[in-house]
């Protein structure tokens, strides 16, 4: 998924900006399982919960799209000194 062209500059506590890397990679995680399941068929975690998706790329690229985002704001914050 492309970027939209329009940034948004925001300005957090470090604490706030870890949530939401937490809850991101979360998002991440689900997808990219979700695509394993429907690449392989079945998922090795009797616990996985599978995301309302039923095409493997789809759920790749949505999973590619979460880890674009976790990429960006972990270099934004190395480039102010890091957690």
């Amino acid at each position: 998924m492309p970027s939209m062209g329009k940034e948004i500059h925001l300005r957090l506590d470090v604490l706030d900006v870890g949530q939401i890397l937490d809850g991101i990679r979360c998002r991440q995680q689900a997808w990219t399982d979700t695509a394993i399941y429907l690449r392989d068929g079945y998922f090795h975690d009797d616990a996985f919960v599978c995301e309302e998706c039923s095409d493997f790329t789809k759920a790749q690229n949505i999973a590619d799209f979460y880890q674009r985002i976790i990429a960006n704001i972990e270099r934004q914050v190395d480039e102010q000194g890091g957690f």
